[in-house]
């Protein structure tokens, strides 16, 4: 056994839990799912943790963003470090805050794409301890009280930096003021691994690295292998998103939750402002209301996700109020009903039919209600097994669950008998009912029939779709589900559906894409070997969509069929965005 496999075993075996289903291991360790699954498992088990961005961007308080958002110089910018002075931070405070609501982890920017280094970095003076009268190391601070309350840390890290002398490429605004000769991004490179290693070797042990801001450069520009490697030669456990342009540990979409569960058992986590901006903004008074921040952990907890919500602290150190009130009341919420939300797994139903959503814990599912029934009836399509017993979590109301025949198949019938009285500060969020089972649960997943229209035009969605593959999934483009991250050419997209007679069909398809993706090439093709070939045009971006018709017919007949897309060839690094496939009648 290696040095990175002994290590994971000693340090996981006793925290690793049962995996309800399958999970992607990352390709880049050489892990078994086994052990993939061991150095996860707490991760997995927390699904709610809080995003910190804080840094000298607090002083003019309009966004973290804020260098480029005004085409500053950076010796201008630099003047807003000597007025960083966050004599009200308290780290014990802050944690005790997440702690309380629930959140079992914090994610605190260590520096931000300005370069601004949150700790005592001894590579650089462009840091708090360097150019600030605060003087103190933060982030040690933190470590300190994430230790004392049992919650873990990790460390944003930003590889895009303005202000680094040898980070490319420049501003389009300072290509004249700092002109790029003599820059050389390997040497930055290997200063990034340094600061890396600080933050590696300083503060204990750290749940992970969540990079970003490395989209202006290739995976082998960034010498991604290399610094993984490195990464996990430190801290073996540690887990790494997907922003240093390699796949690593799990996705992370962001200001959005997919549609459905990543494919093939890829973890994943939506992270989320709750207002506009990520970084404190004085005049950005755009809160979520609790009711949608608690609505949209119970929606990613159903998909299989985690949650990662964002607080921006003031220049004082302080978090704003507004967001204070919200994780107060988040946290009231998650003491009852903390159950339905930690350890859980993606829902095996698909949508409910009910107004909620629904999560699994081994032999248990808990369901959601965003609202309550009128006559507190919840029916569960297509479960096999038994249930033994239910409940509402905080309440004593009566509950009763059954399995009953229904004309398209098994069902669980739970019946609660009054709607539970909740706390007053309760009353607007969901009410959750836990149903256990005998044994596993097995749920009959039926072939849903073919619909059609008056015209007898049928239509196939995004979020009815089953991906195959490592890297296409569910995302919402203005509220409406599309297949997205079509970045592998194994992905492939398909709907099986009971086609009620023979019928020929044209086929369209609502797609996006943006004029340097466009010419990628694709297949649709059915299970009785027909084909259609299609190529991508330019619609403008990936939030326009346009209708393609694809030359030629299929014949769908009669009885169970599967189509399927997969991509031939791409033009750039992805295929399309594909909202919708509609069948319409040839004859």
């Amino acid at each position: 056994m290696g040095l990175f496999s002994a290590l994971l075993c000693g340090a996981f075996a006793a925290a690793a839990g049962p995996v309800d289903e399958p999970l992607m291991v990352n390709p880049n360790t050489g892990e078994t799912e086994a052990q993939f699954a061991a150095r996860t498992a707490w991760w997995r088990e927390a699904k709610f943790g809080m995003f910190i961005h804080w840094g000298v961007y607090s002083v003019p308080a309009d966004g973290e963003w804020h260098l480029s958002t005004h085409k500053m110089q950076v010796a201008d910018y630099e003047k807003f470090a000597p007025q960083f002075n966050p004599v009200k931070y308290d780290a014990d405070r802050w944690v005790r805050l997440a702690k309380a609501a629930g959140m079992k982890y914090i994610v605190i920017t260590s520096k931000h794409h300005d370069g601004f280094a949150m700790w005592d970095t001894k590579l650089s003076d462009w840091s708090i301890t360097g150019r600030t009268p605060f003087r103190r190391d933060p982030l040690k601070e933190l470590a300190e009280a994430c230790r004392k309350h049992g919650v873990t840390l990790c460390f944003y890290h930003s590889i895009m930096d303005w202000h680094h002398p040898d980070y490319l490429p420049r501003r389009p605004w300072e290509t004249e003021t700092r002109p790029a000769a003599g820059a050389d991004l390997n040497r930055y490179i290997d200063f990034m691994k340094g600061q890396l290693t600080e933050l590696l070797t300083r503060y204990g042990r750290i749940g992970g690295i969540w990079f970003d801001g490395g989209w202006e450069h290739s995976a082998d520009e960034l010498r991604a292998k290399e610094v993984v490697a490195m990464i996990r030669k430190l801290q073996p456990w540690v887990l790494i998103n997907d922003r240093i342009n390699l796949p690593e540990d799990y996705a992370t979409p962001e200001q959005t939750i997919p549609a459905g569960a990543m494919p093939g058992g890829r973890l994943w986590e939506t992270c989320m402002t709750m207002n506009d901006n990520w970084g404190y903004s004085r005049n950005d008074h755009n809160w979520k209301s609790t009711q949608d921040l608690v609505r949209k952990l119970c929606d990613i907890a159903s998909k299989g996700g985690n949650f990662l919500l964002n607080v921006g602290p003031t220049e004082l150190g302080e978090i704003p109020q507004p967001s204070v009130e919200r994780l107060e009341q988040v946290g009231r919420w998650m003491k009852v009903n903390g159950p339905a939300i930690y350890g859980t797994t993606k829902s095996p139903l698909g949508k409910p039919p009910f107004d909620g959503r629904v999560t699994r814990k081994g032999t248990t599912l808990y369901l959601h209600a965003f609202s309550w029934p009128a006559d507190g009836r919840f029916v569960l399509p297509g479960v096999q097994t038994a249930p033994i017993k239910a409940r509402v979590l905080g309440s004593r109301v009566k509950v009763s669950a059954q399995n009953v025949s229904t004309e398209a198949g098994p069902a669980t019938l739970v019946q609660v008998a009054s709607k539970p009285k909740v706390a007053a500060e309760l009353e607007d969020l969901p009410i959750v009912v836990e149903v256990q089972y005998a044994g596993p649960i097995l749920v009959e997943k039926a072939v849903q029939p073919l619909h059609t229209d008056g015209q007898g035009r049928a239509t196939l969605l995004a979020a009815d779709a089953v991906i195959r593959g490592s890297r296409a999934f569910v995302e919402s483009i203005d509220g409406v589900p599309n297949v997205g991250g079509w970045m592998d050419l194994g992905d492939t997209v398909e709907w099986t559906v009971r086609v009620p007679k023979t019928e020929i069909y044209r086929v369209e398809l609502e797609y996006a894409c943006p004029p340097d993706q466009a010419g990628g090439t694709f297949e649709l093709s059915t299970d009785d070997g027909q084909r259609l070939g299609g190529t991508t045009g330019d619609t403008g971006s990936w939030r326009k969509f346009d209708t393609l018709t694809l030359s030629g017919t299929l014949t769908l007949k009669k009885g169970d069929r599967t189509l399927r897309v997969k991509p031939v060839r791409f033009q750039g690094n992805a295929l399309m965005n594909l909202r919708k496939i509609v069948l319409v009648p040839a004859l």
